[in-house]
């Protein structure tokens, strides 16, 4: 049921937009040895998945195109935060950003709907999503709202909750101060189980966590043990909370240009290299869980639906 309301807020939400064109009086000729190069940027370091899967896009890009167009992977939040980049991409003075869906709804408030606990069941429904009509309608309304592509869909996956004291029932998260994403339904989430939701920029979490600002913070398990959460939040509530989209994002500067006859090649690319970020996330997640984990007492998930039956419709 909620996942039909989905569908018809979207629909009813995001706006209708035709597609851009781009104008060009010639077309640059691009080989593989002076080939069209753009700059992706990455919150997060090296080490983490979503790097594997943003080089995998790059890979895939360059051998779909045969070599005539590079991405430069720029990691570790050298070129800003999440936030800073979009808005980059959006002045056209960056090429290509990665971006968690939460972050858009700073433009398209709309988007917060996917933020709800518990919105999809597994990862199935989850990818469908995006990969149907839901996603042809975000699209659309990036293209007409902020003037940039959404070219595919990485993703951080379903989110649990780490914790510096075990978090074994609903009455041990009273009182805990937790990150949460800049986003009111992952805030609302967490009031109702009794926590007290901390919004702050993802690359601040760590020393939040270290200096005691936080007790507690929320993400993928890959991702707390490649970012060096788990070195302070030892104990794993698997919670299974909320399904985060990581979306490839361009300027429509960037995409203009692209010659006509390698925007197929490279809208493949991107796709595949989606498909692979996807598996390598999967495969970490399936190796972190044999870590510490604990058990989600089921009775969070019922004060979180009656929650959101409250919200205006």
């Amino acid at each position: 049921m909620r996942k039909r309301i989905v569908a018809v807020w979207l629909a009813a939400g995001l706006a209708a937009a035709s597609l851009t064109s781009c104008q060009k009086n010639g077309e640059e000729v691009y080989t593989k040895e002076h080939p069209l190069v753009f700059r992706m940027s990455l919150a997060e370091g090296v080490n983490t998945c979503h790097y594997a899967g943003t080089m995998a896009i790059a890979d895939k890009v360059y051998e779909k195109t045969d070599g005539r167009i590079l991405i430069k992977v720029i990691a570790g939040g050298a070129l800003g935060g999440e936030r800073d980049t979009v808005e980059l991409a959006m002045q056209g003075d960056l090429d290509m950003v990665t971006v968690a869906n939460s972050v858009l709804t700073n433009w398209i408030p709309e988007m917060a709907i996917l933020d709800q606990a518990y919105l999809w069941e597994n990862l199935e429904q989850a990818h469908a999503a995006v990969d149907g009509r839901i996603g042809d309608m975000i699209e659309e309304s990036t293209r007409e709202r902020l003037g940039i592509h959404v070219a595919g869909y990485m993703e951080a996956g379903f989110r649990d909750t780490f914790s510096v004291k075990p978090i074994d029932t609903m009455e041990d998260f009273r009182g805990v101060k937790i990150r949460t994403m800049q986003n009111p339904y992952q805030v609302t989430a967490f009031e109702a189980f009794g926590a007290m939701p901390t919004p702050m920029a993802y690359n601040e979490i760590f020393t939040a966590l270290q200096q005691g600002t936080t007790d507690a913070c929320e993400n993928g398990v890959s991702a707390c043990l490649t970012n060096g959460f788990y070195e302070i939040t030892k104990n794993v509530t698997t919670s299974q909370h909320l399904f985060t989209y990581l979306m490839v994002c361009m300027s429509d500067k960037a995409w203009c240009m692209i010659p006509e006859d390698l925007k197929e090649p490279f809208a493949e690319g991107v796709k595949e290299g989606c498909e692979i970020d996807r598996a390598v996330l999967k495969q970490a997640y399936q190796e972190a869980m044999g870590k510490k984990g604990y058990t989600f007492d089921p009775e969070w998930q019922a004060a979180v639906d009656e929650v959101i039956a409250a919200y205006p419709e």
